[in-house]
């Protein structure tokens, strides 16, 4: 699922921006960018790893020091004195005075290094705080297109309803025409003079293999628990359990088709296939 949020926060000694874009992803994806904050990245994805659990996190923090005491000013001694030494000779050469401005000293590579010092539990306390308040943002949206989707799932269950109540319809005529395949193969069997216990095991052979009672029933009570996972009372993540069930629609269908002899029941297992890749293209963004 997608969302995005930024936000502005204040502490007395610095300011934070934070910006969290979440993008559709099968699993969890963490991608910081940003100013450089150590161990507290840690921190912001072990918070992201325990409320959410797909998509691509993108976080960009920019922080703001209000405080120069956050800052610490190296100077390469030894440097400056060899370059403060041979500008001295150099005057003295050329007998006029040579001077740098601050601007040019500071200008010269490897002579100064501005350094922040390390964060105060306090600052990476406000860090957290601060991307949990933008996270939350980005979960209501999450949430919100969440629920779109569900409307869709559920579109698309209740139109697998109809069609396996067409099949279950269907499949009650179908005797007749299992009796008829039966009979043919039982005379051709009559006529090679075989057991009766051969006959029993032909009967029984034709009887399992073209009964689609239990993919039915299995069909049905997938799509009851697909309808308890969507029920607006289940606050848990649903998208990977609705993945795997609409995997296990898509088999019971595929069964259906393999053992049919009735045209009508296997467009109908067709279309329910349909309805599923449609489900299954859904679920991979779900939460």
């Amino acid at each position: 699922m997608t969302g995005f949020a930024e936000k502005r926060f204040y502490f007395r000694t610095l300011s934070a921006k934070v910006s969290i874009r979440s993008l559709n992803h099968r699993f969890l994806d963490w991608n910081y960018k940003g100013d450089q904050i150590g161990e507290v990245e840690n921190r912001l994805r072990a918070i992201a790893q325990g409320r959410l659990h797909r998509g691509r996190i993108e976080v960009s923090l920019e922080l703001s020091f209000l405080d120069p005491s956050n800052w610490e000013l190296h100077i390469n001694h030894d440097l400056l004195e060899k370059i403060l030494s041979s500008l001295d000779r150099l005057s003295s050469r050329m007998k006029t005075s040579l001077k740098f401005s601050v601007d040019n000293i500071f200008s010269l590579p490897h002579l100064f290094e501005l350094r922040r010092k390390s964060f105060s539990e306090e600052q990476a306390a406000f860090i957290e705080k601060s991307f949990e308040k933008t996270l939350d943002e980005v979960l209501k949206m999450r949430k919100r297109e969440g629920k779109e989707i569900g409307k869709e799932i559920l579109s698309h269950l209740n139109k697998i309803k109809l069609i396996v109540n067409r099949i279950e319809k269907l499949h009650k005529k179908q005797p007749s025409l299992i009796k008829e395949r039966m009979r043919n193969r039982l005379k051709e069997l009559s006529e090679a003079s075989l057991s009766e216990e051969k006959f029993a095991e032909e009967a029984a052979f034709f009887a399992q293999r073209y009964d689609l009672t239990e993919e039915i029933i299995r069909l049905k009570s997938h799509l009851d628990y697909v309808l308890e996972l969507l029920s607006p009372t289940n606050e848990e993540s649903v998208g990977k359990k609705l993945d795997f069930v609409a995997q296990e629609l898509y088999r019971e269908a595929n069964t259906i088709n393999s053992k049919s002899q009735e045209i009508k029941i296997i467009k109908e297992s067709l279309a329910i296939k349909a309805e599923v890749e449609s489900i299954r293209q859904q679920v991979q963004n779900i939460e």
